[in-house]
């Protein structure tokens, strides 16, 4: 029998599955280990505590045990075997659609960015939280906490894009032409086939968004919201190189 392992970790839930009579696997963003997905048992039971703490946008304490070479992921999948609620954030974001349909396009986002399973990302796990954390709050419009979560969580990936300078060829803003292939923003030298031309006021958001200018964003009109979520969907279905299925839902 190989060895065996105890590890504990934060992370967010991302969703559940069911797993025989009573049990579930539950996927969540950690900290420290990435994306893991782990069996809890029990905790389809009507009065399990245990599996009201492992709903999708909780944010918890989970202690694992694995079996096999130290790794957390083992042979297998580990078990969950306990479980301490840091945040409860689904119970403000389940009861609104347009929290919950958010939420749930955020939670997709972050598994699909994290499609190794055991490898480190901190910083979209971070990205994550903060971002339910404000969702939860209600500070702010859901669709607009939504798109900056995406554009933060494309940049954090490597895939960021540009509002102001040219994203080919680096000429200062403002620029008119929007391109999802050339990386954003582009000139009128760098034009290629299939750009946009968005209003301005909707780049502006999308800036604002991404730096976190939320007196800029709360400002926007919606007509101009919805423009730039539409870039931000397009954006971002092209680095996934598939579309959110939750997306859809969205409410706007």
């Amino acid at each position: 029998m190989g060895a065996m392992s105890l590890f504990r970790d934060d992370g967010i839930v991302l969703r559940t599955q069911k797993l025989g009579e009573a049990d579930r696997i539950i996927t969540l963003l950690t900290r420290n280990n990435g994306r893991v997905r782990a069996v809890a048992r029990g905790v389809r039971r009507t009065k399990s505590k245990f599996g009201a703490r492992l709903e999708p946008f909780s944010h918890v304490d989970v202690q694992f045990f694995s079996r096999g070479g130290g790794e957390l992921i083992g042979r297998g999948l580990p078990l969950c075997t306990q479980s301490e609620t840091i945040a409860p954030y689904g119970s403000a974001i389940v009861t609104d659609y347009a929290r919950y349909t958010a939420g749930t396009a955020m939670l997709e986002t972050a598994e699909r960015f994290t499609d190794h399973e055991g490898e480190p990302a901190v910083q979209q796990y971070l990205l994550l939280v903060g971002a339910l954390r404000t969702l939860a709050a209600g500070d702010h419009e859901p669709h607009l906490v939504l798109d900056a979560f995406l554009l933060r969580s494309l940049a954090v990936n490597g895939y960021a894009p540009s509002f102001d300078n040219c994203a080919k060829c680096g000429m200062p803003g403002p620029n008119r032409f929007f391109s999802v292939g050339a990386g954003g923003v582009i000139c009128g030298e760098c034009r290629v086939p299939g750009s946009v031309v968005p209003s301005a006021e909707s780049l502006t958001l999308l800036g604002a968004l991404l730096t976190g200018d939320w007196e800029t964003a709360d400002a926007c009109e919606l007509r101009h919201a919805r423009e730039g979520s539409g870039l931000v969907a397009a954006y971002l279905h092209w680095h996934l190189e598939r579309g959110l299925r939750s997306l859809r839902y969205v409410e706007k």
